[in-house]
């Protein structure tokens, strides 16, 4: 059994890792400072409370669960508030790797598990998006992805720290044990606001653009379960420990649902009318977003359960459906 620190192991795609590694026989170790993660969420193992960004900390954390391997998904991660606050992102998403390195370093642990985004690539020319499609992020949030990817090709050249990142797409859904969920503040991620709308909770949801060259008009998107999401995490913790090379890796379905057809897909699971606003496109938003995944097949044996959008729905319905009782 492997001992494995899950840096943001409350929140809402570390939480369902922690599910996958236990389910898999690890041991997670949650390391969150609970600012936007949820205490209740730590239940495949000890919670530590703590900020990557203490490196006092981590060397504790480190030393007392004798740990194997590292996932990190602790970061910020609201588009609007990077453009904002850049300092914050930097400062987190890029300082806090940097001291989890370092303590990684000092505790001898050489296996990195990455949490990135596939907003390291901003507004891509071509579809799908492949790995080697140019990195040309276009806000601080994919700029602090970016530069922990070349910062950990560096630290593998240098001391041998092995890692991959995976960078996913449109993360959605909830457990579909009902377990753990997706729980924002504040919530911008389109399915749980139009669950919002459809259970009441919002007066409408926002339709950002009816005028893109897509079928419908409206934003496409590749939407990959977080469930899939944590398996890849999983095998790509495989990966690194039978002796993988350092690489990055997209993680998403390769097929895209447009905004018209998420709304259209929450009617028909909640049988309720989802009151819709429409109004101008936002700038930066590309058409359409879509993942090759040939290389996640290829090397991690990636192969998603949920490929159609309702499914993917209904889940976050049952989810959301069971806080509002609660």
């Amino acid at each position: 059994m492997s001992s494995i620190l899950v840096t943001g192991g409350a929140g809402y795609v570390g939480s369902h890792a922690c599910k996958a590694l236990a389910a898999a026989g690890h041991a997670p170790v949650v390391f969150d400072n609970l600012d936007r993660g949820h205490g209740e969420f730590a239940r495949w193992g000890p919670l530590e409370e703590g900020d990557v960004r203490d490196g006092a900390r981590l060397d504790a954390v480190f030393a007392r669960h004798r740990i194997d391997a590292v996932m990190h998904f602790a970061a910020l991660a609201y588009v609007g508030e990077s453009v904002s606050e850049p300092a914050l992102y930097y400062r987190n998403n890029v300082g806090g790797t940097l001291e989890l390195l370092e303590a990684m370093r000092r505790a001898g642990v050489r296996l990195l598990v990455f949490s990135s985004t596939c907003a390291t690539y901003g507004t891509p020319e071509r579809m799908p998006i492949s790995e080697d499609t140019p990195q040309q992020p276009i806000n601080p949030y994919g700029m602090s992805k970016l530069v922990v990817e070349r910062v950990l090709r560096d630290y593998d050249a240098a001391y041998g720290l092995r890692s991959v990142s995976l960078r996913y797409f449109n993360a959605a859904g909830c457990d579909p044990d009902g377990e753990v969920g997706e729980d924002h503040d504040p919530e911008t991620h389109l399915i749980p606001r139009v669950l919002m709308a459809a259970g009441g909770a919002l007066p409408a949801v926002e339709v950002f653009g009816t005028d893109y060259p897509t079928p419908d008009g409206t934003c496409l998107r590749d939407y990959v379960h977080v469930a899939d999401l944590a398996d890849g995490h999983v095998r790509a913790l495989d990966y690194l420990q039978r002796g993988g090379a350092t690489t990055a890796i997209n993680l998403g379905t390769g097929r895209a649902f447009s905004v018209r057809e998420v709304i259209a897909a929450a009617e028909r699971v909640s049988g309720r009318r989802v009151p819709v606003r429409e109004g101008p496109r936002r700038p930066g938003d590309p058409p359409v977003l879509v993942a090759d995944a040939t290389r996640a097949r290829a090397v991690l044996g990636f192969a998603p359960r949920f490929t159609e959008i309702e499914p993917i729905v209904a889940t976050a319905w049952r989810w959301h459906q069971g806080r509002m009782r609660t």
